[in-house]
């Protein structure tokens, strides 16, 4: 048949090479009966693809109009099975005759060679009078055309009002690929008589033609497929600080100063030179180090944006509205990666810790392999690495054998492995060091926001009318606050506050001084209870510093047991840890900085002034905790207590211990990575009131049945982490008799220990009777592919597991992705 824009449809004869292993004779027609006889060979090879491969093959048949739309219709139903649907399709072509069965074996082979796509050069009338139809004629070609710049269409075609929200957000849901989500977008314009197909029609043929990939297997095209779906969801929605809400990244991005640095550790020419650059020119060609190097370093100081700049980039890469030149984005959190111990390759890097292959896992990794220079891979935080980068590291480059996080990480860097891959860093600037420098192919400086930023940004988080006027001439009439919101944070801070206090009440600040007291009742309001903080209306409840809650001192300060005492006459104490850096509490050490800063710590993760304690890495020992129990047992604010990495043993149990007795409403003590062993977790199970977190040494199996002992009848634990204590199948049993009598724990954190296989029988066992539990946490503990199969038994009668996390045990690739197929839960 003819298609509308003149095209002929090819005889089958002439077509690409036969992939399919029907034996229809001579495959130059295949009647119904023909079609009947090899029905079950036929059904099979429908179903062995996806379904988004099923769709391509009605993509073909509705072009040639061989399915009518009412048929079109009754087989693309969500959440009916792929067979129930590959014999529907039979029946239907069935009864379409000869004919009907030869356009369906044509189909299958046009979707099987689809990624060579022939038919993306054709053209059609952008202003047809029949624009549905042509959409329908054109189908597989348009689709082809939209997949990847399919968000940004949605967008447009929001913002001119052919679509709604909610249709948006219907076509945009996790489950679909970006092609599910283009054909979705014209089964749409088929049914809306707005002018949406018109629109469409116009619009995709001015997209750019995709670039073709090198060889016919689509493996590679599913996955990028998957990895842009994966990468819109993740960065569509950005959380604040407080982890309270999550913003529409869209609504309230706002670009940031980004400057070049064009001399080592200097920023770049005055303002009057071209020194600035906008996000889309982030691999632009000026000013660059070294042009032999990969990589491109973010720095900017905490709180100015350097994570939403890295989401931002990988939004746009996924809508394909910008970054086109690469066709593979990996996005990596250097915090995630700190924690990984065991030896990654290149391979187990990107798909393990990114996102896995369904299909063709070697090919696509060879392609990658071949074509480096289509690959960007993204590094957010490097700062927060422990080790800094040297000349130290072992040259690594083979990209299938493991090596650690840290030398892997090096030789990327270095160009050893994936030469040409572009990498993007951001990072603190005090992390940077001169030996890192040298490998880099630009510096950039995140500046935080412009003046005109700030007014824009809260312009866009306070849309009511007058709100945002009123916010920025408070900010203009207070010179140091409004030098402060350059930093991102500072105006998010400013934002809140004016929407949770201001507009309830309160007058307008007058001082800096006053603006950080509002702060700092923002926090303490949302860690009180509702009736502790009675609010006066028309004042602000803090008035001065005098009787301030809590105080901050640097660890320089409390380094050994003598300190301890000098401090233990105020009701909270927060102490940073020994990293803390002046770009952490700005230039001025004043108290005044420490706790604007500190404020945003709180939020972060969710600290509060008025009630925890933290003294971690800072060298007490057991006659240090003993005299702060005895100062703590006359504290009844205080509820939580960070005492890891210290110099603890099992010496200051029993006075630990009677603080856990005698305090009921104690939320958390953290004791990880002391020298606690069994015989002091015995001890204080016996005065267990809280959630104990045992990081470090060696609980063993008597600790373990000891601390399951007391928590079994426990009310109020919701967390319970066990990491590296040499714990095996006894300690587990234990733990499992206490998950089937415990009501209340939600997350239990068992990695790194010696469970093995017999050990995870028996967790498996205590799952089938909880009901409360929803993170369990079993990486690097030895387990094999019948350890896990066991579990995935325990979870098929569990449905409050949300997720379970097995990396690091022993399993092959194969395993790991039969797994990860099974049960989404298991992370792998």
């Amino acid at each position: 048949p003819e298609s509308e824009g003149g095209a002929q449809s090819k005889p089958l004869t002439e077509r690409s090479p036969v992939l399919i292993s029907l034996s229809f004779p001579g495959y130059e027609m295949c009647t119904q009966e023909a079609l009947q006889a090899q029905r079950s060979q036929l059904v099979e090879l429908l179903v062995s693809g996806s379904l988004e491969g099923f769709e391509s093959i009605l993509d073909w048949l509705l072009s040639w109009e061989v399915l009518s739309w009412e048929d079109y219709e009754g087989l693309s139903l969500l959440g009916q099975p792929l067979s129930q649907l590959a014999r529907r399709l039979l029946d239907t072509v069935w009864n379409k005759g000869a004919w009907g069965c030869e356009q369906l074996i044509a189909a299958v082979r046009e979707a099987q060679t689809g990624c060579q796509a022939p038919e993306l050069s054709c053209r059609w009338d952008p202003h047809s009078p029949h624009p549905a139809h042509d959409l329908q004629s054109h189908r597989p070609a348009i689709v082809r055309r939209l997949y990847s710049h399919v968000e940004g269409v949605l967008d447009l075609a929001q913002e001119r009002g052919f679509i709604s929200r909610y249709e948006c957000d219907e076509i945009r849901l996790p489950v679909f690929t970006s092609s599910q989500r283009a054909r979705r977008l014209l089964d749409l314009a088929t049914v809306k008589a707005n002018g949406l197909a018109a629109f469409l029609l116009r619009h995709v043929q001015e997209l750019p033609v995709p670039v073709a990939l090198p060889f016919s297997d689509a493996a590679c095209e599913k996955y990028m497929s998957k990895l842009r779906t994966t990468l819109s969801a993740q960065s569509r929605f950005l959380s604040t600080y407080d982890g309270a809400d999550n913003l529409c990244l869209e609504e309230v991005y706002t670009e940031n100063v980004l400057e070049i640095r064009t001399e080592l550790g200097v920023a770049g020419p005055p303002p009057k030179s071209p020194a600035t650059l906008g996000l889309e020119e982030l691999f632009s060609t000026c000013g660059h180090l070294n042009d032999d190097a990969d990589t491109v370093l973010v720095v900017g100081e905490a709180g100015s944006g350097k994570s939403t700049l890295l989401q931002r980039v990988h939004l746009l890469w996924a809508t394909g509205r910008h970054f086109r030149e690469f066709l593979f984005v990996f996005p990596f959190s250097c915090r995630q990666l700190q924690r990984v111990a065991k030896p990654l390759s290149v391979q187990t890097l990107l798909f393990e810790h990114c996102c896995w292959p369904d299909v063709g896992r070697q090919d696509v990794f060879q392609f990658l392999l071949d074509h480096p220079n289509r690959v960007l891979l993204t590094f957010d935080g490097f700062d927060e690495f422990r080790f800094r980068f040297t000349d130290r590291g072992e040259r690594h480059c083979s990209p299938t054998d493991p090596t650690s996080v840290q030398n892997l990480l090096f030789n990327l860097l270095q160009g050893n492995l994936l030469k040409n891959a572009r990498k993007v860093l951001t990072s603190r600037p005090d992390a940077v060091s001169a030996f890192l420098r040298k490998y880099l192919r630009v510096e950039l400086n995140l500046k935080g926001f412009s003046e005109e930023g700030i007014e824009l940004y809260l312009r866009k988080c306070h849309r009511e009318p007058g709100v945002a006027d009123r916010l920025i001439r408070m900010l203009r009439a207070t010179s140091a606050l409004h030098g402060l919101c350059h930093l991102p944070v500072i105006t998010w801070m400013v934002s809140k506050c004016h929407q949770e206090l201001l507009l309830q009440g309160g007058g307008s600040p007058r001082t800096t001084t006053d603006m950080y007291l509002l702060i700092v009742q923002h926090f303490l309001l949302r860690a009180s209870p509702p009736d502790a903080a009675p609010r006066t209306e028309g004042s602000f409840k803090l008035k001065s510093t005098h009787g301030l809650p809590g105080l901050l001192v640097y660890p320089s300060t409390l380094t050994r047991d003598g300190g301890v005492s000098s401090f233990l006459g105020c009701s909270a104490l927060a102490v940073f840890p020994r990293n803390t850096d002046a770009g952490t509490l700005g230039t001025s050490r004043s108290l005044f900085w420490g706790l604007v800063y500190f404020s945003f710590l709180s939020s972060i993760f969710q600290i509060y002034l008025s009630f925890f304690l933290s003294l971690r890495d800072n060298n007490i020992s057991d006659r240090g905790i003993c005299k702060l129990v005895e100062h703590a047992l006359h504290c009844e604010q205080l509820q939580k207590l960070a005492l890891f990495n210290n110099k603890l043993t099992d010496g200051c149990a029993h006075s630990v211990a009677r603080l856990l007795a005698c305090r009921q409403n104690f939320l958390a003590l953290r004791l990880g990575n002391n020298h606690i062993t069994a015989s002091g977790a015995q001890v204080l199970a016996e005065g267990l009131r809280a959630n104990v977190g045992f990081w470090g040494r060696g609980v063993g199996d008597e600790g373990a049945q000891a601390l399951a002992e007391a928590l079994g009848d426990h009310q109020s634990l919701r967390w319970l982490s066990l990491v590296g204590n040499n714990i095996g199948s006894v300690g587990a049993q234990a733990l499992a008799l206490m998950l089937e009598k415990n009501v209340t724990l939600e997350e239990l954190c068992l990695e790194e220990n010696h469970l093995q296989d017999e050990g995870v029988c028996s967790l498996a066992k205590g799952l089938q009777r909880n009901s409360s539990l929803k993170v369990l946490k079993l990486s690097n503990n030895h387990i094999t592919y019948l350890g896990a199969e066991v579990l995935l038994q325990a979870l098929e009668r569990n449905d409050t597991i949300l997720e379970v996390w097995l990396r690091g045990n022993t399993l092959s690739p194969e395993e790991t992705e039969r797994l990860s197929q099974r049960d989404t839960r298991l992370l792998l």
